[in-house]
């Protein structure tokens, strides 16, 4: 495999960056690094050498660009406004996602005998979870290139974002979920004034429905990695997290992990700031979560199977790590490569244990899959992959009032 288009050097172009806000240049191929325009609507990559691929945002930066620039005062993750990829402020569609807590879990680090344990909780963005980022910028760059209906197969939370910021867009959203997600979900689609389609199955069924669904449906598919912008939105956790901890990075993040897009996101978040000159030293290890009974990431980890073309997983009672097929999955594995982390998984029943002692010892109802951070945290610390005096940060993607 080619180094990945986030290790490109950025150019300096001042005439360019000077008749636009963002300082996105191109779209790079992840597998050959093949470009692509960003003044065209785009999928991915799909050419008979690398097979289809997903499409990396790349920017040009200016000497000079340094984080006195950051817009202090936006308290959403646009005030990364540079770094992204939406050309003009119009087009920007925002309900307020982003720049949310990182906290610290004192007495989950005590239990555990850790010296350094925080979490960043993304259950405080709009419609509850860190979907919200990404479909903030997906939508709003959809909005610019001319978009009128996006649909979206999901397992839950995407569904409500895309809903939502489509709602704020005035435009048309066409959501593809799984039959036994919980009602609460689909209610939010409903009441955002999305049309909902019910499939039995997991999320990658749903994926089969959006592709019958495009044939006769003037809509843009905006699912996991098949577009080049929900990364984009993603990966501003990064530089929050770097931020946040005044511009230091913990040394392991724990992340669960269904499509594996903020996984990816912070990755590159981190390569983007280093090239900027934003931090320094090592990166954090990458951890990726899973759970036991739908764990494709784990089993290709391990070296189980080749890849997980083939899978089949089970619901899970953490609806977003329900994803058996994940689009971007090699780049899933060469981030948990680069970084020298590792993948694991855990129970239904470890999970809703967790969600109960993160309630009680830290006060906070967060979503089943960041609960599954803490029995794998608990496993990696007893296997010594994890030390006790290492800096660990947990990524809660979600709150649990939804599953309630």
């Amino acid at each position: 495999m080619p180094d990945l288009p986030w290790d490109f050097k950025f150019e300096s172009r001042f005439m360019v960056v000077k008749e636009k806000k963002s300082l996105v240049s191109f779209l790079a191929c992840s597998a050959c690094n093949k470009t692509y325009s960003v003044d065209k609507l785009q999928t991915f990559a799909d050419c008979e050498e690398c097979g289809k691929s997903p499409l990396l945002a790349q920017y040009e930066v200016l000497d000079g660009i340094t984080k006195t620039e950051i817009v202090a005062n936006e308290r959403s993750m646009w005030r990364y406004r540079e770094m992204l990829s939406v050309f003009e402020d119009e087009h920007i569609v925002s309900l307020g996602e982003g720049w949310t807590p990182v906290l610290k879990l004192n007495q989950l680090a005590q239990s555990l005998g850790l010296s350094f344990l925080q979490i960043k909780d993304e259950s405080l963005n709009p419609t509850g979870s860190f979907k919200a980022r990404g479909l903030s910028m997906a939508v709003s760059k959809a909005k610019e290139l001319g978009v009128e209906c996006c649909i979206i197969p999901t397992a839950g939370n995407a569904g409500g974002a895309l809903s939502a910021y489509c709602a704020k867009a005035g435009m048309k959203a066409i959501v593809v979920m799984p039959s036994h997600t919980p009602a609460s979900f689909k209610k939010e689609c409903q009441y955002f004034g999305a049309e909902l389609i019910e499939v039995d199955g997991l999320i990658s069924d749903c994926a089969k429905k959006v592709g019958e669904l495009k044939v006769t449906e003037h809509c843009f598919d905006i699912s996991t990695m098949k577009e080049p912008y929900r990364l984009e939105g993603k990966k501003t956790m990064g530089y929050e997290i770097a931020e946040q901890l005044n511009w230091t990075l913990p040394d392991v993040i724990l992340y669960p992990t269904g499509g594996g897009t903020g996984l990816i996101g912070m990755w590159k978040a981190f390569h983007e700031m280093k090239e900027l000159g934003w931090i320094d030293g090592k990166f954090p290890r990458m951890v990726a979560v899973q759970s036991s009974v739908c764990n494709p990431i784990v089993r290709t980890w391990e070296g189980r199977q080749i890849d997980s073309t083939k899978y089949r997983g089970e619901a899970t009672f953490a609806n977003g790590l329900a994803v058996p097929n994940p689009f971007a999955e090699k780049l899933i594995i060469q981030v948990l490569r680069e970084s020298g982390g590792t993948a694991i998984d855990v129970s239904d029943d470890e999970i809703k244990m967790a969600m109960g002692e993160i309630a009680k010892k830290e006060g906070l109802l967060i979503c089943p899959e960041g609960a599954a951070l803490l029995p794998a945290l608990r496993r990696l610390l007893k296997m010594g992959t994890i030390r006790h005096s290492e800096s660990v940060l947990l990524l809660n993607t979600g709150s649990a009032y939804k599953y309630l």
